[in-house]
C-alpha cells in the first residue's frame, strides 16, 4: 500500500513513520481500516461454528490492528500538535468513529455469540486472565447497550454519535481559547518578575509573531505570572480571561455544550436501566457508588476548608498593608501567597527554579526507575510528530521494555495540562507487542540556547506522568484491553500519584537539583526548607480541586441540569466555597469532565488514589526506605504489571495487605486534626 500509515511500519520499534505521514493520507487510511475492521467483525458473526472463547472473545480482540495504527498517529497529532486541518479532521472522523464503534457494539449476532460464551463460561476452563477478559467483554457489551433493541438501540447510537461530536468541540473550543487569547506586556511591566518568567514571555511573543513579551493561557506562564507580578490591574486581567476560558461568548462558549452533553449522559444511563449517570458510570469502579465518593469528599472538604480560610485571613490581612480594602480576591492569592511562603519558609520560587532543569529532572526519574525495577532508558533518533519531542528505549537486563516520548514543552498546537498515552500497549495475544509510550507535558520553553527550567510543581508533574507511563511500561498481560492503565478509573492514578514521593526524597533531590549555573546540589537549609514547605498552602489546593470534584458528581448524580452554571453556583453556595478561591476547573474549561467520558463522575479519582498512594508509600517507609527492593517487587508484581486483569482492590490488598482509610491522606496533606 502507498499510504504509509496502512503500509507495514519498517521504522525502528515500529514505531509510526511520522516523517511520511502527511495530514491528507489520515481520511482514506481511516476509510480503509474501517472497512477492514468491519469485514473482520463480520467474519465473526459469520462463523458457523459454535462460539466460543477463541473463535469470538480472542477473535473480537484480535480484530481492528489497520484502525489501532491509523488511530494511534492520529491522535498523537491532534492532542499535542493540533493544526487546524487536524482539528478538521477530527470533527469529520469524531461522529464516524463514534458511529463504527456502536455499530459493532450494537451488533445483535455479535452479543449473541458473546453471551453464548458467557452463559457456558463455568464449562469453558479458562484462566484467570483469559476469565477477566470474557468478563469484561461481556459486561462491556451490555454497559454499551448491546441487549438493547428497536428505537432504543437506535437512540442509544445516536447518543453516541451525538457526545462524541461535542466532545470534540468541546475540546476545539477551549484549545481556541487559550491559544487566541494574550496579554502584551511592556518592558514596564517586567518589572519584579523573575527571569524565567520573563524568558518565557518573550518566547512567547516569538511563538506569536509579537515583538514583545507575552502572557498567554498557558499553565506553565499564567500561574507564576499571578505568582510574582506586583501589578494588581495585569492579575486580574490574566486571572479573569485563565477563569472564564470556555465561556468568552460566541463560537468557542462551551457553556450550551455541556449542558446538552449532561443530558444526554442521563438519557444514556437511563436506556440502560440506571437511575443517573453517575450510577452508571461509578458501578465499575473501587468506589461503587455515589455516596462513597461524596463521603470521600466530604471527609477532606471540612478541614481542607477551615484551612483555607485561616490562610485568607492571614493573605487578606497582608493585602490590606498594600492598600487593598476587604478580602482578597482571586487574582491576589497566588500572590500574597508566595510573599507569605518566603517570609515564612524563606523559599523564593525565583531562586529554587535554577534548580530544577527539565534535563536533570528527567534523569531523575529515571534514576529512580532504575533503582526500583532495574530500567535503563538509551537515548535513540527515530521519527517523531514534533521536533521538541526526545525518543529513549526503555530495557532490563539488556532485554527491551518500551520505548517512552517525552514532549514537554507547551505551544500554541498543544492542548492544556499533561497526559499520558500509549500509541501501542503491551500484550501478549493476538500479537506479543511492547509498549510505545508518549509523556506530554505544557513546561515552558526557553530561550534557543538557554536552560529549560523546572518550578517545584512542574517537577511533581513530570513525576506523575512519569508515574502513568511506568504503568504502561511495566505491564505485563496478555490481552491488550487491560494493559496498562486499562483499570478502573479511580484506580489509574494511584501508581502515578505514588511517583511523585520519589520527587521528596532528600537522595533524588541532593543527587540530582544542581544549579543550572554552578552544578552545585541545593544547600542542605534550601533542601530543608523545600522538603518542609511541601503542605504549604495545601489548603487552596484541596479547596480547589474538591470543589470541581463534588461539582463533576453533582452534575451527574440526579437529573440532568439545564443549566450547569446555575448548578455549579448551587453546588459551591452549599459547600460555603471560600470567596477568593476558584475551582480547579470550572464548567467550561472542565476538559477531563467534557471532552469525554473518562473523568465524568470519576474526577474526585485523584484523590481516591491518593488515599491509597500515601499509604503505598508507608509500606515503603515502614520496610526501612524509599528504594527497599522487596517492596518495590511487589509493587510490581501486584500492581505495575498486572493492569486492569484483576480488581483494583485485590490488587492493592495483595500489595498492602488491607484497604486503607482517609487518614493517611490527610496527614500527607497537613489537614489531620
Amino acid at each position: 500500500m502507498n499510504n504509509p500509515l496502512l503500509a507495514p511500519w519498517d521504522t525502528p520499534f515500529e514505531l509510526p513513520p511520522f516523517h511520511k505521514i502527511d495530514d491528507e493520507d489520515f481520511a482514506p487510511a481511516l476509510e480503509t481500516a474501517l472497512t477492514l475492521h468491519n469485514a473482520e467483525i463480520a467474519a465473526i458473526v459469520a462463523d458457523s461454528s459454535t462460539p466460543d472463547f477463541e473463535n469470538t472473545v480472542a477473535a473480537l480482540e484480535a480484530s481492528g490492528e489497520a484502525l489501532g495504527k491509523v488511530l494511534s498517529a492520529f491522535f498523537a497529532l491532534s492532542g499535542a500538535d493540533a493544526t487546524p486541518r487536524r482539528q478538521e479532521l477530527q470533527r469529520d472522523f469524531s461522529p464516524k468513529l463514534a458511529k463504527h464503534f456502536a455499530d459493532i457494539s450494537g451488533n445483535e449476532a455479535l452479543y449473541r455469540r458473546i453471551k453464548k460464551v458467557w452463559d457456558k463460561r463455568e464449562e469453558l476452563g479458562l484462566d484467570e486472565q483469559d476469565a477477566r477478559q470474557l468478563f469484561l467483554v461481556h459486561r462491556g457489551y451490555v454497559r454499551s447497550g448491546a441487549a438493547l433493541t428497536g428505537a432504543q438501540a437506535d437512540r442509544m447510537k445516536e447518543i453516541k454519535e451525538r457526545l462524541a461530536v461535542l466532545g470534540t468541540e468541546f475540546t476545539q473550543n477551549l484549545l481556541k481559547d487559550e491559544s487566541d487569547w494574550s496579554m502584551d506586556l511592556t518592558e514596564a511591566d517586567l518589572e519584579g518578575l523573575p527571569d524565567f518568567l520573563v524568558d518565557a514571555a518573550r518566547s512567547a511573543g516569538e511563538e506569536k509573531g509579537k515583538d514583545g513579551p507575552v502572557i498567554t493561557l498557558s499553565r506553565s506562564l499564567i500561574v507564576p505570572f499571578l505568582q510574582f507580578s506586583a501589578r494588581r490591574e495585569l492579575r486580574e486581567k490574566a486571572w479573569k480571561a485563565w477563569t472564564s476560558r470556555g465561556a468568552f461568548g460566541g463560537e468557542t462558549d462551551n457553556r450550551a455544550i455541556a449542558a446538552e452533553i449532561l443530558a444526554l449522559r442521563e438519557e444514556r444511563a437511563k436506556l440502560l436501566g440506571y437511575e443517573n449517570f453517575a450510577a452508571f458510570k461509578l458501578e465499575t469502579e473501587m468506589a461503587g457508588e455515589p455516596e462513597a465518593v461524596r463521603q470521600l469528599l466530604m471527609d477532606v472538604w471540612e478541614p481542607a476548608k477551615a484551612q483555607a480560610l485561616a490562610d485568607q485571613d492571614v493573605l487578606s490581612a497582608m493585602a490590606a498593608e498594600d492598600g487593598v480594602n476587604g478580602d482578597i480576591e482571586g487574582w491576589d492569592w497566588r500572590y500574597y501567597a508566595e510573599k507569605r511562603r518566603k517570609a515564612e519558609h524563606d523559599l523564593d520560587e525565583a531562586a529554587l527554579k535554577p534548580y530544577f532543569q527539565l534535563d536533570k529532572m528527567i534523569e531523575a526519574a529515571f534514576y529512580c526507575a532504575n533503582r526500583l525495577f532495574g530500567l535503563d532508558f538509551f537515548p535513540i533518533d527515530a521519527p517523531s510528530y514534533h521536533p521538541d519531542v526526545r525518543m529513549w528505549e526503555v530495557s532490563r537486563n539488556g532485554e527491551h521494555v518500551a520505548v517512552l516520548l517525552g514532549d514537554y514543552f507547551a505551544r500554541g498546537t498543544k492542548r492544556s495540562g499533561a497526559w499520558c498515552s500509549a500509541i501501542r500497549s503491551q500484550a501478549v495475544r493476538p500479537r506479543e507487542q511492547a509498549p510505545v509510550v508518549v509523556n506530554v507535558c505544557n513546561f515552558a520553553k526557553p530561550p534557543k540556547g538557554r536552560t529549560a527550567l523546572l518550578s517545584y510543581d512542574d517537577a511533581r508533574t513530570l513525576f506523575h506522568e512519569f508515574g502513568h507511563a511506568l504503568h504502561q511500561m511495566l505491564s505485563d498481560v496478555r490481552w491488550e484491553g487491560v494493559s496498562g492503565t486499562s483499570v478502573a478509573r479511580d484506580f489509574v492514578e494511584l501508581p502515578s500519584q505514588l511517583y511523585e514521593h520519589w520527587l521528596e526524597v532528600p537522595e533524588v533531590l541532593e543527587k540530582y537539583a544542581v544549579h543550572v549555573d554552578t552544578g552545585q546540589p541545593m544547600p542542605r537549609e534550601m533542601l530543608d526548607k523545600v522538603l518542609g514547605a511541601a503542605n504549604f498552602d495545601m489548603g487552596f489546593q484541596t479547596v480547589e480541586y474538591v470543589a470541581s470534584a463534588l461539582v463533576d458528581l453533582e452534575f451527574h448524580d440526579g437529573a440532568a441540569p439545564s443549566d450547569p452554571m446555575a448548578k455549579q453556583a448551587e453546588v459551591l453556595e452549599a459547600m460555603g466555597m471560600p470567596s477568593a478561591i476558584p475551582m480547579r476547573h470550572a464548567t467550561p474549561q472542565f476538559a477531563h469532565v467534557f471532552s469525554g467520558d473518562g473523568y465524568s463522575s470519576g474526577y474526585y479519582s485523584y484523590m481516591w488514589s491518593e488515599v491509597m498512594d500515601a499509604d503505598a508509600f508507608a509500606a515503603f517507609e515502614e520496610a526501612g526506605g524509599a528504594f527497599d527492593e522487596t517492596t518495590a517487587k511487589s509493587l510490581e508484581e501486584n500492581i505495575l504489571s498486572k493492569g486492569g486483569s484483576v480488581e483494583a482492590a485485590e490488587l492493592y490488598e495483595r500489595f498492602r495487605g488491607r484497604l486503607p482509610g482517609v487518614e493517611a491522606l490527610l496527614k500527607g496533606r497537613g489537614l489531620a486534626a
